[in-house]
């Protein structure tokens, strides 16, 4: 397999923000594993240290926080069921013409 195409994530449930030294930390493991990409995905938020960091090598990282993941999740169906199903009418104009 081509390490190339190899890529991590990292998920995990925050209390609170996370921030700039979480990433640094991902972007070393990464590095550890000969690792190019890599996603990581929080439940909560991150800081603008943390959005703005990008690592000085070939690294690329992909965030993912809780309001995005939450839009995932409704997008493609994933962990979530259907509460209401709605029905939106329109009236049919031809029912009313006189023949």
């Amino acid at each position: 397999m081509n390490p190339d195409n190899v890529i991590y994530v990292q998920a995990k449930r925050w209390e609170g923000v996370v921030g700039r030294p979480e990433l640094h930390k991902f972007v070393g493991a990464l590095a550890g594993q000969g690792a190019k990409k890599g996603i990581f995905i929080t439940t909560s938020s991150f800081t603008k240290e943390a959005e703005l960091y990008a690592p000085k090598n070939e690294t690329k990282i992909v965030l993912i926080d809780g309001a995005k993941l939450s839009q995932f999740m409704i997008d493609y169906n994933l962990g979530v069921s259907i509460q209401n199903t709605y029905e939106i009418k329109r009236v049919d104009s031809d029912y009313f013409e006189e023949d």
